[in-house]
C-alpha cells in the first residue's frame, strides 16, 4: 500500500506540470501564431526562427538548458527545478501549438475574409464570428494528438531531479522491487485513456459543419 501511495505522490507532480502546461502554453502558443503571421518582417522572422529551434532541438536538452543556462551565463542558478522544469515544457509545447494555431488558421479559404468583410464586417468581427469556430473544429485532432503526448513527455522532468512517478519507481527498483516501476505505465494509460474519450467528445460535438 506505502509503494502505491509513494506512485500516486509522483504522479502528482506530472498533473501539476502537465495542468500548469497547458495553462500557460496554449495562450502563449496563440500569441506566438500572431508574431509568425505578422506582416511586421522581422518580428515574424524572430518567431520562426524560435519555433524552429524549439521544434529542432529534444525537450531533454531544453530541460537541461532552462536548469544550468542561467547558473553558468548570468551566475543566476536556478532556485527550484520544477520551476525549470515548467518554463522548459511551457516554451516547448508553446512552440508546436503555435504550429498547429497557424496550419488551422492558414487552412481557412481566404475568400470568407473576404465575404464578411463584403458584408460589413470588421476583420476582427471576421475572424471572431466567422473564421474562428472552424479554426478551432479544425485544430482539435492535432491538439489532442500534442496533449496526450504532453501527458507521457512529463516523465522527462525526472532527468532533472523532480521527483514524478517514474522516479518514485526507480527508487524501489534499486531495491530488487520491480513492479512499481511496470506499474507506472498504468497511470499513464489511464490519462491518455481519459483524454482520448474527451477528445474524441470534443470531436463529435464540433461537428456542426455536416451536412
Amino acid at each position: 500500500m506505502d509503494k502505491w501511495l509513494s506512485l500516486f505522490d509522483g504522479f502528482q507532480y506530472n498533473l501539476i506540470i502537465f495542468f500548469g502546461t497547458l495553462l500557460c502554453a496554449i495562450p502563449l502558443g496563440l500569441l506566438i501564431t500572431f508574431c509568425s503571421m505578422s506582416k511586421f518582417k522581422p518580428l515574424a522572422y524572430i518567431s520562426k526562427i524560435f519555433v524552429w529551434i524549439i521544434r529542432g532541438t529534444p525537450l531533454m536538452l531544453q530541460l537541461f538548458i532552462v536548469l544550468y543556462a542561467p547558473g553558468l551565463l548570468f551566475n543566476t542558478p536556478m532556485q527550484s527545478r520544477m520551476t525549470a522544469a515548467f518554463i522548459a515544457f511551457i516554451i516547448n509545447y508553446a512552440a508546436y501549438f503555435s504550429e498547429i494555431y497557424r496550419g488551422g488558421i492558414e487552412s481557412i479559404p481566404k475568400g470568407q475574409y473576404e465575404a464578411g468583410q463584403v458584408l460589413g464586417l470588421t476583420k476582427t468581427q471576421v475572424f471572431t464570428r466567422i473564421v474562428l469556430f472552424q479554426v478551432i473544429k479544425r485544430i482539435v485532432p492535432p491538439m489532442g494528438n500534442e496533449v496526450i503526448t504532453l501527458t507521457k513527455d512529463t516523465s522527462l522532468a525526472r532527468i532533472i531531479g523532480v521527483a514524478e512517478i517514474i522516479m518514485s519507481a526507480e527508487r524501489f527498483s534499486k531495491m530488487g522491487i520491480i513492479w512499481p516501476l511496470f506499474s507506472t505505465g498504468l497511470f499513464f494509460l489511464a490519462m491518455c485513456g481519459i483524454l482520448t474519450l474527451f477528445f474524441g467528445w470534443l470531436e463529435k460535438k464540433l461537428g456542426y459543419y455536416k451536412a
